[in-house]
């Protein structure tokens, strides 16, 4: 996939150099038809000051209605080439264009695939023994077992922010890293109550937390006994610095801009961090596309900009969050 963009960049750059040699091209046109008008009333002229010399001026105006016969094929060619400069032109945008779906479309899936990694994640650890120990036989050996455990895979993984083991109460009994939340009482949290109601994973939206001092996606699932009852719950906060590993990645011209949206149309990621959770992209007709349902990849042409979109379809077990890529390429 990462030759892949790199084929699609080269493909940008060489479109935007054919697209500049396009319209240097429609520029020479334009002096070119300048000259056939300005030659159509030089014969004008001519034919008029013919006129008035009498026969003396008829070999004249032989030359000036010969001027005039090509002034006017050199404008009607003039207008030919114009129409065909300007077919150039859109079909390179729309080239340009499908490429830029491609990126959205990549970027999106590499989301994806991260993500579907992290949601494995949460189930797996949910079923380790030791987790369970805690919840089941809970004392100061299980839970400092259970925390071993979780410090371990949190030094391993590294993107995470932190682990942490709830019982069937909301009661955090035991942290990978941040001790000061075991005791605390969360049986109020949606991602709780959400993953004992549905006795599911629960994903949450991407937010900022004061606990963590960082933006994250908490991953939940719930621990079951040996007769798949829930006793627990077993959550994550993910990193979410370590996506920006993927959108540094992708490769886009220096005036391109590339965002990650949520489904209500907010900035989640970007180049520019401050525009997280802060900036809207509703007013685009890509955006617009999108959170109407009616596609879910494609691009528009607004503002002398293309903006390719592509619509999260998940990845395996993972459905996605409803999340969106956004390219903006401006047309040179």
């Amino acid at each position: 996939m990462e030759k892949t963009l790199e084929k699609n960049l080269n493909v940008s750059i060489l479109m935007n150099e054919l697209k500049k040699d396009n319209q240097n091209m429609q520029n020479t046109m334009k002096n070119i038809k300048d000259i056939s008008m300005k030659s159509n009333i030089l014969a004008l002229n001519s034919g008029i000051e013919a006129a008035r010399a009498g026969d003396a001026g008829r070999g004249f105006a032989v030359v000036a209605t010969e001027i005039k016969k090509f002034a006017e094929d050199s404008l009607n060619a003039s207008n030919e080439s114009e129409d065909l400069i300007n077919r150039i032109q859109n079909k390179a945008n729309e080239i340009m264009a499908v490429r830029t779906v491609d990126v959205a479309y990549d970027t999106i899936d590499k989301i994806d695939r991260n993500l579907f990694e992290r949601n494995c994640d949460v189930q797996a650890w949910a079923t380790f023994d030791a987790i369970k120990e805690s919840l089941l036989n809970s004392s100061n050996e299980t839970k400092q077992a259970a925390e071993a455990l979780m410090e371990n895979i949190y030094n391993i993984y590294e993107v995470y922010f932190d682990l942490l083991v709830v019982d069937i109460n909301g009661k955090v009994v035991a942290a990978a890293k941040n001790s000061k939340q075991v005791g605390k009482d969360v049986s109020n949290r949606t991602w709780f109550q959400k993953t004992v109601e549905s006795n599911d994973v629960y994903v949450t939206d991407l937010y900022y937390s004061d606990v963590v001092e960082g933006y994250t996606i908490g991953y939940s699932s719930p621990v079951r006994n040996n007769a798949g009852e829930v006793i627990g719950v077993f959550t994550t906060r993910f990193n979410w610095e370590y996506i920006y590993d993927i959108i540094e990645r992708v490769k886009i011209d220096a005036n391109s801009h590339l965002y990650v949206i949520n489904s209500e149309g907010y900035v989640i990621a970007s180049k520019n961090r401050e525009e997280i959770l802060k900036k809207s992209l509703t007013s685009l007709q890509a955006v617009q596309q999108i959170l109407s349902g009616k596609e879910t990849r494609g691009y528009t042409i607004e503002d002398n900009s293309i903006y390719a979109y592509s619509l999260t379809e998940g990845y395996n077990a993972y459905k996605g969050k409803g999340w969106s890529v956004i390219v903006e390429e401006t047309i040179v």
